[in-house]
């Protein structure tokens, strides 16, 4: 039968079996080494396959897909309606698994979203935070809330009332500021919140300081603001004519000192009708501070008290607090205490350190415990008067002074430069000490002993804040100051040092020196050589003298002087007398020295404390005359002098002047100079402190013995 020709496609698929086998005979002529791993790597493929998770199968089978799709579309084209019907099929399969995909990366997402939980309770995506303002939050860099903050959460945005204690530094602001900002956007105050141009306020926050409302106030602005909602701070020696311009136009929640809010409530500048939320910040502050009459007014100003809810909180709970947490708090409030009995009350994240200075000693002092532990960070000095802030403030390269005294206009310009880290160091009264929250302050030094041990909390919690950690250093006079009471009080277990000596200054700042150094350009190099060759070999030191004098002259050092361990004065040595018997008086003492010491030299001794077992006594005597004092001794038999390398506890006097720590004028000088200065006349204004017998008056003027 004679053969007919072949259409195209026959043709087609002829010589592509043909192909086909040509191939297949090549591949069967390979050698068994290939076929045999081919076969592993099958297998070893197909056991992947098999333990892979549903994600990798699905994409495995979508690649699957897309290289059969290929190879049909170059090997066949479609003829038919079936053919588009199987590519729509496999089509659709591909679309299916991209599903599929998908959703199980949004599982995963929400697998993660869950363990997160887990792992963290207090992440905010555990609390009833809307988004906007997590998003704000987040911006912040904050990602789940303190303990103080969870706690409260709950129980303010359901509505009850509450009193909350905390450390200080442990997030109190935040936890008044976000439920109440969520209860007014979707929580049960929605519905009572007036909106509008002349609306009344439905929140109201009394705080203690200007700064501390200020501070407060530019949170409700940064989170409210998130929310569309408006707020003012009323506080006193600023302008009346803009806060009441901003209380016409109609805020939602008013942030004030109590003293100017009473002010605007007189004035009818505020109504308080409207009002759904009022807390007290630092109410055991407001108690110190006077305000006791006025918050009470305030208070009273709501009629029905079922109507609003009442948050308070303080880091401690006088009696005047729980007076008014029984008088204007609901009979069911909440109460969150995260201090309770415990005897720790100041900051756990803080180094707590004493060192004995004189008064005439602090402003050379403070410069170097700054170098050596601040860690770059910001200081904040506190003083006991608003004038000794202000000379300490002159006498401190770069130094600002915050007290009372300065106008208000002044006090945040010196504030934000500090947040700014325009300059690094703060003196202030305890206009500072509450509440301010400012980051990186990583040492607070405190001149003297405070009046009380919770201003020595509060003052020691301005650094140590959110979870970081800080130094606080306080200076005391140990013949006039009992920092016991301070340790036993505040639960704290201070670490008694001396001043910082050379050594400890170069190993503070000998890095900074030599990375000040290192960042010099080499192009410096050839301008500088012959200069630097011709002081090696004319200065008579080795090329590591000269370079270490060139790194204290990089930080501004061009002389180290040494200082005494008692008194931190310097060019000073401190000395340890002992008699082989107990010493009594300081008065003892001086007779002892004036036995075997020129009038001259015994009138030179400075700070004479006894030592606290009792059996000897510490003075301070000039270096220079060192050998006078050693050299003395022999000649008064069985008294031991001997220079001391470390300080040894001391007694301690607490005087009962006021009931002061430090008592009387703590630091005061004898003659009545009681400031920072270097010398000066005996009733001069910068007077050294003179031994603490009262001069010859204590003695006969013929040196009669004891």
């Amino acid at each position: 039968m004679p053969s007919l020709p072949l259409s195209n496609a026959a043709v087609h698929d002829k010589k592509h079996k043909s192909k086909k086998e040509k191939k297949e005979t090549t591949t069967s002529n390979n050698n068994n080494n290939d076929a045999v791993a081919h076969q592993l790597n099958d297998a070893v493929s197909e056991s992947k396959k098999k333990s892979s998770k549903k994600r990798k199968k699905v994409s495995s089978d979508e690649d699957e897909d897309d290289q059969k799709s290929e190879t049909s579309s170059e090997l066949v084209e479609p003829q038919n309606d079936e053919g588009l019907k199987s590519k729509d099929k496999k089509k659709s399969k591909k679309e299916k698994n991209k599903k599929a995909k998908l959703d199980m990366n949004e599982e995963e997402e929400e697998e993660e979203e869950v363990l997160k939980k887990e792992e963290d309770p207090n992440a905010i995506t555990n609390f009833r935070i809307s988004e906007p303002l997590r998003a704000k939050l987040k911006e912040k860099g904050i990602e789940s809330l303190f303990p103080i903050q969870a706690m409260t959460f709950d129980i303010i945005l359901d509505g009850s009332d509450l009193v909350g204690r905390a450390r200080t530094g442990q997030g109190k602001t935040l936890a008044f500021v976000l439920p109440i900002l969520e209860s007014l956007i979707n929580g049960p105050a929605k519905a009572f919140r007036k909106t509008g141009f002349g609306r009344s306020p439905t929140v109201l926050v009394l705080l203690p300081t200007r700064e501390l409302a200020s501070q407060v106030y530019a949170d409700f602005e940064v989170y409210g603001g998130a929310m569309g909602l408006s707020s003012c701070c009323l506080y006193g020696g600023a302008p009346y004519q803009t806060q009441e311009s901003k209380l016409r136009r109609g805020v939602d929640i008013v942030v004030g000192t109590p003293g100017r809010v009473k002010d605007h409530i007189e004035r009818q500048n505020i109504d308080l009708s409207q009002l759904k939320f009022r807390v007290l910040d630092e109410a055991d502050e407001m108690l110190r501070m006077g305000f006791v009459e006025d918050v009470e007014l305030i208070l009273g100003k709501v009629q029905d008290v079922t109507k609003v809810q009442t948050l308070l909180f303080s880091a401690t709970l006088p009696d005047w607090v729980k007076h008014i947490s029984g008088k204007f708090l609901k009979p069911d409030k909440k109460t969150a205490d995260l201090v309770g009995n415990a005897k720790m009350k100041a900051s756990t994240n803080v180094r707590h350190i004493v060192l004995p200075c004189n008064v005439s000693a602090r402003a050379q002092l403070i410069p170097d415990i700054i170098r050596c532990y601040s860690s770059g960070g910001r200081t904040i000095i506190f003083t006991e008067k608003k004038e000794s802030a202000s000379e300490l403030a002159g006498l401190l390269p770069g130094a600002r002074a915050l007290h009372g005294d300065i106008q208000q206009s002044q006090r945040e310009v010196t504030l934000s430069g500090f947040r700014s880290g325009k300059f690094m160091t703060l003196v202030a009264t305890n206009v500072a000490a509450r509440g301010l929250d400012i980051n990186d302050v990583q040492l607070i030094i405190q001149c003297e002993p405070p009046r009380d041990v919770e201003a020595y909390i509060h003052r020691s919690g301005r650094t140590g804040r959110a979870g970081n950690t800080g130094v606080a250093v306080m200076l005391y006079d140990p013949r006039r100051s009992n920092v016991s009471k301070i340790e036993r009080e505040s639960g704290v277990k201070f670490e008694h040092i001396s001043a910082p000596q050379p050594d400890d200054i170069a190993k503070a700042v000998g890095g900074e020196a030599a990375e000040m150094i290192t960042q010099v350009s080499d192009s410096v190099i050839p301008a500088f050589k012959s200069a630097a060759e011709e002081l090696l070999n004319n200065s008579g030191l080795s090329a590591a003298d000269l370079l270490a004098k060139a790194l204290a002259k990089a930080v501004g050092f061009t002389d180290i002087k040494k200082r005494s361990l008692l008194t931190s004065m310097e060019n000073y040595v401190t000395l340890h007398i002992d008699i082989g018997k107990p010493m009594f008086t300081p008065s003892f003492v001086f007779g002892i020295l004036r036995r075997f010491l020129p009038e001259e030299q015994v009138e030179a001794v400075q700070g004479l404390t006894l030592t606290a077992e009792g059996n000897g006594a510490v003075f301070d005597v000039p270096a220079k005359d060192l050998d006078i004092y050693l050299t003395g001794q022999e000649k008064a038999g069985n008294v031991r002098l001997e220079v001391l390398k470390t300080l040894p506890r001391l007694q301690e006097r607490e005087q009962p002047r006021g009931g002061r720590f430090g008592g009387g004028r703590g630091f005061n000088d004898r003659n009545g100079g009681n400031r920072f200065g270097r010398g000066g006349g005996r009733n001069g204004r910068f007077g050294q402190n003179d031994r603490f017998s009262n001069g010859r008056g204590n003695f006969n003027k013929g040196g009669k013995r004891w």
